[in-house]
């Protein structure tokens, strides 16, 4: 069984065997490793190319730079990504940057993740979690 994954890198859908674990992938484009898997910095063009390609659940971190329990948390989502390389892929969205994408996802408030799978959004939470919280949140859609 294969699965599409959108590399972090070039943004281009890479359809990989699935496993239960990766010694190697790399993108078919640019060459760049798909283990790679710190948080990519979307927008709204980018959230868009993964959650229409990547058949991975993706995460995405609604923040701000003003906000304290955001830069509590950014260290903890970071490593519940490189924790799970190739069973989702991470993705921070700077909330004050994409005010309008924010509205269209109904952020209100901040940290907010959103897990979005098939295509739609299909659980958040909001607040401070730290890695361990962030990883077990995450696993019940891998």
């Amino acid at each position: 069984m294969n699965i599409n994954v959108v590399c972090p890198h070039c943004l281009k859908v890479n359809r990989i065997p699935k496993k239960e674990s990766y010694a190697k992938a790399n993108c078919g484009e640019c060459k760049e490793s798909l283990l790679e898997c710190k948080p990519v910095v979307g927008n709204a063009s980018i959230l868009a190319t993964f959650v229409a390609n990547s058949q991975l659940p993706v995460i995405v971190d609604f923040w701000a730079p003003w906000c304290g329990p955001c830069l509590q948390m950014a260290p903890h989502f970071e490593k519940a990504a490189i924790a799970m390389p190739l069973k989702a892929q991470f993705m921070k969205i700077n909330n004050d940057d994409e005010q309008t994408l924010g509205s269209t996802h109904q952020i209100a408030s901040i940290p907010a993740v959103l897990v979005f799978k098939d295509g739609k959004e299909v659980d958040r939470f909001t607040g401070a979690r730290n890695s361990e919280q962030i990883e077990a949140w995450v696993k019940q859609y891998v």
